[in-house]
């Protein structure tokens, strides 16, 4: 192996650092704290008030780094692959603010990280970073919905600068969101959930991740019993430049399309199941993800 893809497969898994600015925003092996496209059909419609488990599952490979022309980096072998298992739980109170519903929800993500390239490979389990914050649902009809949001990740999950594997950030985000849904028993369904990151400095690489916005989307046909399948992903776009020693250099960018479909009945239980695959990367790691969210009423 070269001299560049020794420095390369360093950087990725965590062993060092190039002596320049690495092609690709290296915090968090290259990706965002929010696993983008998890979000899918119903994201904006807030269930009545009570109490209400959510479970997320995903699984999310990647298998190539792009730069910030789009081109793949020249890394052996490298692979990094993530299981997630993640319970929310979301309170519906009674009370109203500004004619919307007021709520609160927490999300704990399990996680079994694995990252390899170059002959060197690394694996961890645990608890990631732990995601909570207040939101206000609105109804303006019987098929249109909305929440607006921010959440808050705390820098819970594991993290050494020399490993790969991490399971957290070790830095905090705050990441206003807007989720939009048109729902219907048969037609068209539409499902938009807008996201802004703001992201504080990681202590311990001196790194602070630029601001980025970015969104899930799901479209959708209804067969008129409780299934509604369709089409999902996400877009993202870096909008401010990584500062710090461990930045990349370049804004990244990525999006995804898949199949997507959700299934609701009477009784309150919701399934939604999403396979996508990146497209047009740039400046981070590239892959396919697969995610199912299980909602189950109190």
């Amino acid at each position: 192996m070269g001299d560049i893809n020794k420095k390369i497969a360093a950087v990725v898994l965590g062993a060092g650092a190039l002596g320049a600015g690495p092609a690709y925003a290296i915090e968090g092996n290259g990706l965002p704290i929010y696993p983008d496209g998890l979000e899918n059909f119903m994201s904006g419609a807030l269930p009545p008030p009570g109490v209400h488990l959510l479970m997320y599952g995903g699984a999310m490979r990647y298998d190539s780094v792009r730069d910030k022309n789009g081109d793949k980096l020249p890394i052996p072998d490298f692979k990094v692959d993530v299981a997630m298992v993640a319970p929310r739980l979301v309170w519906v109170t009674d009370q109203q603010v500004f004619g919307g519903q007021l709520a609160f929800h927490a999300l704990a993500p399990l996680l079994t990280v694995k990252a390899q390239a170059a002959g060197q490979s690394q694996r961890r389990s645990g608890l990631g970073d732990v995601v909570f914050g207040p939101a206000l649902g609105f109804h303006p009809s019987e098929k249109m919905h909305y929440v607006l949001g921010v959440d808050f990740v705390a820098p819970t999950g594991r993290y050494k600068v020399t490993d790969s594997a991490n399971l957290g950030r070790n830095y905090w985000a705050i990441q206003p969101a807007a989720a939009f849904s048109y729902m219907q028993p048969s037609g068209i369904n539409l499902d938009l959930k807008m996201m802004v990151d703001f992201n504080f400095r990681n202590s311990d690489t001196e790194t602070r991740t630029g601001k980025a916005i970015h969104a899930d989307y799901a479209v959708g046909w209804g067969f008129g019993n409780g299934l509604v399948l369709g089409v999902g992903g996400y877009a993202y776009q870096q909008i401010e430049s990584d500062r710090g020693p461990m930045a990349g250099d370049s804004k990244a960018r990525a999006f995804a399309i898949g199949p997507s479909l959700r299934y609701a009945n009477d009784k309150g239980l919701l399934i939604t199941a999403k396979y996508q695959q990146d497209l047009g990367v740039r400046g981070r790691p590239e892959g396919k993800q697969f995610f199912v969210k299980v909602a189950v009423p109190f």
